[in-house]
């Protein structure tokens, strides 16, 4: 597909990556499955024509210029003429909060942090191999041998190959090993299946774990005086309320009431340790004015995933624990 620099890619830089559908158990029926680990980085289709890499995020957007160390090493291949699926992480470091640093205006920034946290592809699929022959209509048996080959062959660090079993006990370690780190669940795929570009063709399954939380403050939804999500807080080891995350799934039915009670303990610091900072360039749905509440009212929350002792996505409110004493309330639930 021949892009506006005249670049003749195998694939449009429009083609989708196939998407996963959530589940709450990993499928064993209705296979072959393979099981691979869900990475918690940038979804990424590498695109390559001669020397020339395209980078392009799940939204189609591209990530070249956030990645320079990863288009120099693509670049550098022996293979042309190829396009590959993985996902964009940060290996020894809490990954998605680095990665996020990457996503910066100032290019002197990205090549400062991509010699100082030099990202990796990891990747599980391929769509065109090397020599441009497209492998979508495959079955993903054949394209994991060819994702194989592939990584054998290039030799780089700046690309490692997935783990996959066709082992449903293995797989279900992963995922009791899952939520912390660059792993935060697992994916299954069937073994049989083409790849199908923008379909919701995969099953991902994450780790849930639920935590006892402080409501250390709370934000109103846009454009009323109610209640839109809980600011949540875990006491550290020097007794200081860090904030740790959110949750907004608040009934309708009840915002009215709940509005009142947390209005009526609002006063003080709310979050005597990290508090909740302002809105940024990651997170432009949210406020960054918050209300600070006295730190009495206790939440039991479910949450997937925990990266630099905070709650990767949010959370999902499962019930109000009156009978637990804020203080109880401890990073120890999430270590």
């Amino acid at each position: 597909m021949v892009g506006a620099s005249g670049v003749e890619f195998p694939l449009p830089l429009s083609t989708q990556p196939m998407e996963a559908r959530t589940a709450e158990a990993l499928p064993w029926d209705d296979g072959p499955w393979q099981y691979e680990p869900k990475w918690d980085g940038f979804r990424c289709l590498a695109f390559k024509d001669g020397k020339t890499v395209d980078l392009r995020a799940k939204s189609g957007k591209p990530l070249g210029r956030y990645f320079p160390e990863l288009i120099a090493a693509l670049s550098a291949l022996t293979a042309t003429e190829f396009v590959a699926d993985g996902e964009i992480v940060i290996e020894g470091y809490a990954s998605f909060d680095a990665l996020q640093m990457r996503l910066h205006p100032a290019e002197s920034r990205i090549r400062k942090l991509s010699r100082e946290t030099p990202a990796q592809l990891v990747l599980f699929d391929m769509l065109a191999a090397p020599g441009g022959q497209s492998l979508i209509e495959l079955p993903l048996h054949d394209r994991r041998d060819a994702a194989e080959d592939f990584v054998a062959k290039a030799r780089s660090k700046a690309l490692r190959l997935s783990p996959a079993t066709t082992s449903l006990a293995t797989a279900d370690r992963w995922l009791k090993d899952a939520g912390s780190g660059s792993v935060d669940g697992v994916v299954a795929k069937r073994l049989n299946d083409p790849y199908r570009p923008g379909e919701r063709a995969m099953v991902k399954v994450k780790r849930l774990r639920t935590a006892d939380c402080v409501v250390g403050g709370f934000r109103y939804l846009t454009g009323t005086r109610q209640v839109g999500s809980l600011l949540l807080g875990l006491y550290n080891e020097n007794g200081q309320l860090d904030h740790v995350g959110f949750t907004s799934t608040i009934a309708n039915d009840e915002r009215t009431a709940l509005t009142e009670r947390l209005e009526e303990l609002r006063g003080g610091l709310g979050f005597t340790g990290k508090a909740p900072g302002g809105p940024s360039r990651w997170s432009t749905e949210r406020s960054g004015k918050w209300e600070p509440v006295r730190p009495e009212l206790v939440v039991e929350v479910r949450f997937d995933h925990v990266t630099s002792k905070r709650f990767r996505h949010g959370t999902r409110l499962l019930r109000w624990r009156p009978d637990k004493a804020p203080h109880q309330c401890t990073f120890e639930q999430i270590a």
